[in-house]
Order: structure tokens, then C-alpha cells, then sequence
């Protein structure tokens, strides 16, 4: 059976006003279709404003696969994840952008 191709499943950018955090939250997914089921192959999963950090140009956390394995950027440090599915990355991506935006506002 004939490997499919990875294609593009989405790409978006939401830019956030200063009232939300500021920044961009950046969503990027590729894969295909098997059996009627979307197969995750690649994903970059982030939440950039170089206002609350400049390095890894400005990305404050981030969740991908790139070079091999499942991994976690946050302000510049980056370590290993376990993986079940890229649906529970992207919760735990939500969820960690939604604490990081609560604990800003408290500052």
C-alpha cells in the first residue's frame, strides 16, 4: 500500500489584542485522511510575543514533533513530552496559554 503524503490540515494565526495578553497564537498541522480518520503526522503548536520573551524568537511556549520526538518549548527551554495523541497536545497547549494568561493578568 502506497504511503500517503502529509498534506496541510491548518494553519492559522490569531493575533491577540493587549487586553487578551498580546502576542500570536500560531496553529499548524499537517497529515492525512485514513479509513475516514484524520492522521496527525507533524504539528507546531505556539504562543509567541517577544514582549514577554525575546529568545527562541519570542516563542513563550510551544508544543511540536519536530527533529524526532514530542516536545515542549517554554521561555527558551525545551524538554521531552510524552505523547498519546496530538489531540491531548493541543489541550495541554490550551490549557498551559490559559494559566500563563491568568497568572499575567494577576501580575
Amino acid at each position: 500500500m502506497k504511503e500517503q503524503k502529509p498534506l496541510l490540515l491548518e494553519r492559522e494565526q490569531i493575533c491577540l489584542k493587549a487586553s487578551r495578553g498580546g502576542g500570536i497564537l500560531s496553529y499548524e498541522v499537517w497529515g492525512y485522511q485514513k479509513h475516514g480518520k484524520t492522521m496527525v503526522t507533524r504539528y507546531n503548536l505556539a504562543y509567541i510575543n517577544p514582549s514577554l520573551f525575546t529568545g527562541d524568537n519570542g516563542r513563550v511556549l510551544g508544543y511540536d514533533n519536530a527533529h524526532g520526538y514530542h516536545h515542549r518549548h517554554w521561555f527558551g527551554t525545551i524538554e521531552a513530552v510524552s505523547f498519546s495523541s496530538y489531540e491531548e497536545q493541543l489541550e495541554r497547549f490550551q490549557q498551559e496559554w490559559a494559566e500563563l494568561m491568568q497568572s499575567i493578568r494577576r501580575t
